[in-house]
């Protein structure tokens, strides 16, 4: 595909390591794994949730990464009632933030970022995301789409495409970070471009357009000039270029 040339009013997002920017005009973060390391939470969780009900702790935290806590549920355990199971997990996790830190980067990259052009899609309950992102000390944005507001969660598309349009930009126009495979797939079927985070899966197993290593290693800026590569407009899908 061309690259989208947003002059002087979109974003360039460089990686270190890589020659080509990618021009786009918002940025799409998922929270856990991407923005805020919470793995040693979740994982506790899920630990003492799986030995008081017997269940293989491994096996469910090779599928629950990504994925909203009711489908986690569904998936380790459907003989069990899910809204009470669903209802002791919620207690525990917003009474839990032990060992949250933010992932590296995440403060710099949010700080450089204009409020209408970025967003949080998270598998998360909203009183559960303003929790964690106020105790690592990351700002709760102004569009915030959390497992309250879709009908399905990821791998579906449809957190990724109501930030987009929240936000007033094409879908194709968006960058999507995350760190999960289910949330790059969410990202991939929104028709989005896809940054792989590598803090909770090896890099080889995230099927992103780029993968990072964290955040420390992404810079965003504001387009200031037009493109005079011939660059088609403002609506074309954003690529490197």
């Amino acid at each position: 595909m061309s690259p989208a040339g947003a002059g002087g009013s979109g974003l360039v997002v460089t990686v270190a390591g890589e020659p080509a920017p990618i021009h786009c005009d918002a940025l799409l973060f998922d929270m856990d794994g991407t923005l805020v390391d919470s793995r040693e939470c979740v994982e506790r969780k899920w630990r003492a949730w799986c030995a008081r009900h017997g269940l293989d702790a491994e096996a469910l935290l090779r599928r629950s990464h990504g994925r909203q806590l009711a489908d986690t549920v569904r998936l380790a355990a459907p003989h069990l009632d899910l809204d009470r199971e669903v209802t002791d997990l919620v207690r525990w996790e917003e009474r839990d933030t032990t060992g949250l830190v933010p992932v590296p980067g995440a403060v710099d990259l949010l700080a450089a970022l204009p409020a209408d052009r970025w967003a949080v899609v998270t598998s998360a309950w909203r009183r559960l995301a303003e929790i964690r992102l106020g105790h690592v000390g990351l700002p709760v944005p102004a569009c915030l789409v959390t497992a309250d507001d879709v009908g399905r969660g990821k791998p579906a598309p449809d957190g990724y495409l109501a930030a987009a349009a929240r936000l007033g930009h094409p879908p194709g126009r968006c960058v999507v970070l995350e760190d999960s495979r289910v949330g790059v797939r969410a990202g991939r079927a929104a028709g989005m471009w896809v940054i792989g985070v590598a803090t909770t899966v090896a890099p080889s197993r995230l099927d992103a357009d780029r993968v990072v290593r964290d955040l420390s290693v992404v810079r965003v800026d504001r387009a200031v000039s037009p493109r005079v590569d011939g660059a088609p407009a403002a609506g074309a899908r954003a690529t490197p270029g």
